[in-house]
């Protein structure tokens, strides 16, 4: 296995979101991290690269630098992630496309659909790899449940269901010495979109892959129920389907009491529903019609062969968000060497979840449904 040279754009010691990419590219084995600009503070930079092991040459004050000069060298990145809060995205993400380096992006992928569409456009016209890390779709029991619709054992398609549910900004921890409760209730670095941005993005990029498609319309009722703060911190949105059958709903909150990160599904057929939550993913329903319930683990008896190269260890012992995580760095990587993979969370993706975020703010600001298919440029 070809090991990557690989970067980083934030993500700095003790940054949540930078040790959890770096420990799924270990647990995936086919990364090496050798340059980053991990800080907008030099010497925090450096003092990140010494910890990382990162040579002191290649720890870079700004990211400008680091995309120029690591793509001039015969030994540079091939692969950069971008770990920074939501507003820097764009130009970092578009300083290493520009350069043809390929570009992991933490999602969303921008604050702005405009500017997500520019960066689509731009990976294309220079055929440069980009991908956002939505992780929870690499779950292998997703990836059965996916199979299930897939293969039509659900029946026709009803009702769909997702939620994310969170308690942690209950309260105005914004306001104490909380870093990401500060950036992520800021409009100027998050985006107008708080938890619609932050967490029901999720939902729905699950809901997305799981059916295979996306809403054409939402109409979508947002709330904020800690007093000043400037975004939504609760979402209860619904979906609606082109062809009329198929209705959805995504309920997402930051401020639901007794919740921890509580993301799960619920999928409907006629002849059966599946269920799955994140906080036991090793885990999936099936309840078919007049038949008993039937508890599907991840590894167990009856688990697809094909989705083996998903599982690190036998059945019964968990794997979890980190393992996920660790298959989109597998699936990136296998889709930058040109392999067969199962699927990778790529920018064309990015680009209708920040369409339904736009939708969903203006349904919320007119009242009433929005179409997504009249902003989603395709």
């Amino acid at each position: 296995m070809a090991i990557l040279h690989w970067g980083m754009v934030g993500g700095g010691d003790g940054a949540f979101i930078g040790d959890v990419h770096r420990m799924a590219a270990r647990l995936d084995g086919g990364y090496q991290l050798v340059a980053g600009c991990f800080s907008s503070n030099f010497e925090r930079t450096k003092a990140s690269a010494k910890l990382l092991g990162v040579e002191t040459d290649r720890a870079y004050s700004d990211f400008n630098a680091m995309a120029e000069v690591e793509s001039q060298r015969e030994d540079g990145i091939q692969v950069v992630s971008i770990v920074t809060p939501n507003f820097l995205h764009y130009d970092n993400v578009k300083a290493f496309l520009d350069r043809g380096i390929a570009v992991i992006c933490e999602k969303p992928l921008t604050v702005s659909l405009l500017q997500a569409q520019e960066l689509q456009a731009l990976a294309k016209e220079r055929n440069t790899f980009l991908a956002v890390t939505y992780n929870y779709v690499e779950n292998p029991m997703v990836k059965v449940a996916r199979e299930l619709v897939k293969n039509g054992e659900l029946g026709e398609l009803l009702m769909v269901d997702a939620y994310y549910l969170q308690d942690w900004l209950a309260a105005d921890i914004e306001n104490s010495d909380q870093k990401q409760a500060a950036w992520r209730t800021d409009p100027a670095k998050a985006g107008r979109a708080g938890c619609l941005g932050d967490i029901a993005i999720h939902a729905y990029n699950l809901v997305s892959y799981l059916i295979g498609y996306s809403a054409s319309s939402v109409n979508a009722r947002l709330a904020t129920f800690v007093a000043g703060r400037r975004v939504d911190d609760h979402a209860d949105i619904q979906l609606g389907y082109s062809d009329n059958i198929l209705q959805g709903r995504i309920l997402a909150s930051q401020v639901m009491t007794g919740h921890e990160n509580d993301l799960g599904f619920r999928l409907t057929g006629r002849e059966a529903t599946i269920e799955w939550r994140q906080e036991d993913p090793n885990v999936l329903w099936f309840k078919p019609m007049g038949a008993p319930a039937q508890r599907l683990t991840r590894n167990g008896a009856g688990y697809p062969e094909r989705l083996n190269a998903l599982c690190r260890i036998p059945a019964g012992h968990p794997e979890g968000y980190l393992e996920a995580f660790a298959n989109v760095y597998k699936h990136i990587r296998l889709a930058l060497s040109e392999k067969d993979f199962l699927y990778y969370p790529n920018v064309d993706q990015a680009v209708k979840d920040m369409g339904f975020v736009e939708a969903c703010l203006q349904s919320h600001d007119q009242g009433n449904w929005c179409e997504v298919e009249c902003i989603i440029q395709e």
